[in-house]
This record gives C-alpha cells, sequence and structure tokens, in this order.
C-alpha cells in the first residue's frame, strides 16, 4: 500500500510538473513590428513692402504677407499604413489709403489608412476636408464689397474607399470608386454660388475618385510637391470632371531663406463666378503666388 500511495505521489508530481508553463526562455521569440512615426515640416513666411515719396513717375505704396506652413506624421507597423497632412496659408495685401485685401486662405487637412495586400497595393481609406479660415471679398468698381466666402462657407469633407498603389516612397495613384462627398455652406447668401439650394446646408455628391500625389527632392535642396486629384460625381452629370491640383517648389538659399512658388487651380461646374461682362458660369480658377522669405522646416524618424 505504501508502494502504491508513493507511485501515485510520483505521477501527480510529474504532471503538475508538465502542466506549467514552460520557461519564457525555450520559447520561440515572435516579436511584433514596431510601430514608426515618420514627422515633417515645411514653413514660410513672405514679407514685401513698397514706399513712395515724391515719385515722380507716380505709384502707390504697398505692404503684402503671406504665410504657410505643410506638415506630415506618417505611421507605419507591419502592413498598416498612416499618413496625415495639415496645409494652412493665408496672405493679405494692404495698399496705402486703401482697405486690407485677402490674397491667399486655405485649410486643408488629409488623413489616409492603408492596408498593404501586395508588395506596392494597399487597400486604403481617405478622408479630406477643405474650407478657408477667414471671410473672402470681391472688390467691384464704384461699389462695396461683396462677401464671396467665410469659414465653413463653402467647406468640403470627402470619405473614399479604394486601392493605393505606390511604386516609390515619393509618388502614389489612388483610385477611389466609391467615394463620398459633402457641400457645407452655412452663409445662406452664398449657397447658390457654389451649387446648394437656398435652402440646403450641406449638399451630397457620391462618385468616383482619382488622386495622385508627388513630393520630391528633384535637386539639391529644390523640393518639388504636387496632387492632381480627378472626381466624378454618380448623383449629378459624371461627364463634368472635378479638377483640383496644387502644385508647390520650394527652393532653399540656406538654412533659413528660401524662394517658393505655389499654383493651385479648380474647376467645378458647380461654382457659379461672374466675369467681367456680368456673365455667371463655371470658370477655371487658378491662383499663383511667388515668394521670397524666411523659411523653417523639420523632420524626425
Amino acid at each position: 500500500m505504501k508502494t502504491i500511495t508513493t507511485s501515485l505521489i510520483l505521477i501527480a508530481c510529474t504532471l503538475s510538473t508538465f502542466a506549467q508553463d514552460p520557461p519564457t526562455d525555450t520559447l520561440p521569440s515572435k516579436e511584433k513590428p514596431a510601430a514608426v512615426w515618420k514627422t515633417s515640416s515645411i514653413n514660410t513666411l513672405n514679407f514685401s513692402q513698397m514706399a513712395l515719396s515724391n515719385w515722380a513717375a507716380g505709384g502707390q505704396g504697398s505692404l503684402a504677407l503671406n504665410a504657410y506652413t505643410d506638415w506630415s506624421a506618417k505611421l507605419s507597423k507591419g502592413h498598416h499604413l498612416w499618413e496625415n497632412r495639415l496645409q494652412a496659408a493665408y496672405g493679405f495685401v494692404h495698399a496705402y489709403d486703401d482697405v486690407s485685401k485677402k490674397s491667399d486662405d486655405k485649410l486643408i487637412l488629409d488623413s489616409k489608412w492603408g492596408f498593404q495586400a501586395f508588395e506596392k497595393l494597399y487597400l486604403s481609406s481617405a478622408f479630406n476636408f477643405t474650407s478657408q479660415m477667414t471671410q473672402g471679398f470681391e472688390y467691384l468698381k464704384n461699389a462695396d464689397p461683396r462677401r464671396i466666402s467665410n469659414f465653413m462657407a463653402p467647406a468640403y469633407f470627402s470619405l473614399g474607399l479604394g486601392v493605393d498603389y505606390k511604386p516609390f516612397d515619393f509618388f502614389s495613384i489612388r483610385a477611389s470608386p466609391l467615394t463620398s462627398k459633402l457641400v457645407v455652406v452655412t452663409d445662406t447668401l452664398l449657397r447658390p454660388r457654389y451649387g446648394n439650394k437656398i435652402d440646403q446646408k450641406v449638399r451630397t455628391e457620391l462618385g468616383a475618385q482619382i488622386k495622385m500625389d508627388f513630393k520630391k527632392e528633384i535637386f539639391t535642396n529644390v523640393t518639388l510637391s504636387t496632387d492632381l486629384t480627378l472626381f466624378s460625381d454618380y448623383l449629378g452629370t459624371p461627364a463634368n470632371v472635378k479638377v483640383f491640383w496644387n502644385f508647390l517648389i520650394n527652393m532653399k538659399v540656406n538654412k533659413y531663406l528660401s524662394a517658393n512658388f505655389r499654383t493651385n487651380m479648380i474647376y467645378d461646374d458647380e461654382i457659379k463666378i461672374t466675369d467681367k461682362d456680368g456673365n455667371v458660369g463655371p470658370r477655371l480658377q487658378i491662383k499663383e503666388i511667388l515668394g521670397v522669405g524666411v523659411t523653417w522646416s523639420f523632420g524626425s524618424k
């Protein structure tokens, strides 16, 4: 009996030993992929001033200021990629003996998440918000200034699902066959100008979108950044493709001085613009800014 009892105790001890977790140093190590953040920014401030005193040829003194900031943050972890970008710009021109007039104003937020399905192909979802920060006016001869824009008037929200092809780190093409877009105009008087009905604060668009992004240092201290967005509205007139194109080239003279050139082009058949002859209709919108001034940037990994 004593022998049987001793044997049962030994078996119980052996089983309890096998039931315990094995030592951690004997387990195969399986490290999780680390999350890697990359951040960068470009900030520019351009200033110009002209003063005249008893100038025989005539002219008018003026003061101009333009500020631009471009922040980006990218998170990569395993097969996941999350990219964010914030752009803000503001500028004004003040001619002496005249009112200050806004020359630039934009606020753009982009956020894109992607899951790497193949080596250079991602399943993606993308969000965009676009508006301006302050009121904008149209200045007509022999008439009071007329307000034509404001914060959230208009404002554009879009969310798209599709695929993102990234053959290089500096270039990508995103196709979103299903993109929802909201056109918000909080100012009642401005709604017809941007395609909304007078009682329609929010207008919905649903369509397909293609966006191409390029950002690269093409020469030493010369960076080119451009993006092109094409949108076709299924609920409207699909053949009337809306075009949004942004172009920036930044040239660093030294650590703090730079020259930069920015161009923005928009064609949207829903936006009605009055020409010099009083005709109202869609127009090709172009804005160009050339500046020399102070710049500073940073980046981290």
